[in-house]
């Protein structure tokens, strides 16, 4: 049987600009990047009454974070402390971001987010990366 896997390799994170007709633009060097893992809370409603089993119902969702693991280019502006990633920590700033599948529909999720952590790292025998942690804060647009 053949599969409908589809290699993950293409997908690409964009970094929204905030204007009217909003343009993004892709954020440089991406790796790995895990997430958003969204959550819902569920709540037990179990009463006296019930025979035997808990009753549970659904509560808020919460649209998680988002980590990005990338080669680390100081001077690209889609990470640079002038315009990009971290300058957007430094300020608190919130801003729309593009997750983009690349299945061929180009599946994007619009995810408005803050940086909720940047973290250089520079090995002694390595390459210089950084991990950015972006907390969602609100709805996601799912398309």
């Amino acid at each position: 049987m053949a599969t409908n896997a589809i290699s993950a390799h293409g997908t690409l994170v964009k970094i929204g600009d905030g204007g009217g007709s909003e343009v993004f633009t892709t954020i440089a060097e991406l790796m790995d990047i895990p997430g958003p893992q969204m959550t819902r809370t569920i709540i037990d409603v179990t009463s006296q009454s019930a025979v035997g089993w808990r009753e549970k119902i659904a509560g808020l969702k919460d649209p998680g974070s988002l980590a990005l693991d990338m080669n680390f280019v100081p001077t690209d502006a889609t990470q640079s402390y002038s315009a990009g990633l971290i300058k957007d920590f430094v300020n608190g700033t919130r801003r729309n971001f593009q997750l983009v599948f690349p299945n061929g529909a180009s599946t994007t999720w619009t995810l408005p987010a803050i940086v909720k952590s940047i973290a250089p790292d520079a090995p002694v025998d390595g390459r210089l990366a950084l991990k950015c942690e972006l907390e969602l804060c609100s709805a996601p647009t799912l398309a």
